[in-house]
């Protein structure tokens, strides 16, 4: 399976690598579409700068996925466990995600500064709803026969969620995850776009406007390695924890 998925991606980029570079000799400005090999180039002079940048925003994506993670599975079990909570929270999470990100963005730059903690909010607002949604889905499809099998057998509340609703939901929980941490790097990076003085979105945002497209290109490549890479982890977890469950 994991040799399969790495010959679909080694295929997909030699494509997406060999359509880029026929666009590059289609005549585009330098300044606009660099080419393959000046993006390597940028990638390895730049190393040192890069990597800076590429350790400040994963440690946002992991502080990101920490809170909206935690966020998401609190308020999905809280609505699982009440069916008050349920009609108080429910209508609240939906509204929560018609408010666009991008206008919450600068606010919350503006009540929390520059720093780490607008980059992680942002993110984490991101994150909290497709998980929170899928765990609350997972856990209202508990199979009735096996609720009513824990019950004949007098098992706890508590008891009941630990063996049969929570390995149940499992399934949901890791749709869920896998999905947050796609989003992580978007929501990061938008932060990172409206005010940051770090993180490979700001240095994107940096190199464009001295028209150091390789470099900008880099970073960009760099993020979507980061994305794969925490998109990766979550698929060895998924693997671990349901095949053991």
């Amino acid at each position: 399976m994991i040799k399969h998925r790495f010959l679909s991606l080694a295929y997909l980029l030699a494509v997406l690598g060999g359509a880029w570079q026929l666009a590059r000799h289609s005549g585009a400005p330098a300044f606009l579409l660099p080419s393959p090999a000046a993006v390597g180039q940028a990638l390895i002079q730049q190393h040192a700068l890069l990597a800076h940048h590429a350790l400040y925003t994963l440690g946002e994506m992991a502080l990101a996925l920490l809170l909206g993670g935690g966020a998401g599975v609190t308020l999905a079990l809280a609505m699982a466990a009440s069916p008050l909570l349920r009609r108080l929270l429910f209508p609240l999470v939906a509204a929560s995600q018609t408010i666009p990100v991008f206008a919450l963005a600068p606010l919350l730059v503006l009540w929390l500064g520059f720093g780490v903690a607008s980059k992680v909010v942002v993110a984490a607002l991101i994150i909290f709803f497709p998980l929170c949604l899928s765990l609350f889905d997972g856990l209202c499809r508990t199979p009735p026969g096996w609720l009513e099998l824990a019950h004949t057998m007098n098992r706890s509340r508590l008891r009941q969620f630990l063996h049969v609703r929570w390995p149940a939901a499992l399934p949901y929980f890791f749709s869920g995850l896998q999905m947050a941490a796609i989003l992580a790097p978007v929501g990061v990076v938008i932060g990172e776009w409206v005010g940051a003085s770090e993180g490979l979105g700001y240095l994107m945002m940096h190199a464009s406007a001295r028209l150091e497209t390789p470099l900008s290109f880099a970073a960009l490549a760099l993020l979507m390695l980061l994305a794969l890479l925490l998109s990766g982890v979550v698929a060895l977890l998924r693997r671990r924890f349901l095949y053991s469950s």
